[in-house]
């Protein structure tokens, strides 16, 4: 499953029990292509680890500002 991260970008991952916290990370690389791409991630709590995105995994982008308005 392809996300389209990008180093910087946060990943969100739903918790697939209730009352379990949403896991969030930011994307430090993206590794792989196309079908295998997969992403090494430095998480919340400060581990980092490789992580495969599935189903309940979701992007969050973040863009730079090109000034202020």
């Amino acid at each position: 499953m392809n996300i389209n991260a990008h180093a910087g970008d946060g990943i969100e991952v739903d918790s697939m029990e209730i009352g379990h916290p949403k896991r969030r990370g930011e994307v430090l690389r993206v590794l792989g292509d196309h079908d295998t791409e997969h992403y090494f991630v430095r998480w919340d709590d400060g581990h980092e680890s490789y992580f495969y995105p599935g189903s309940t995994s979701h992007v969050i982008h973040h863009r730079s500002c090109s000034g202020a308005g």
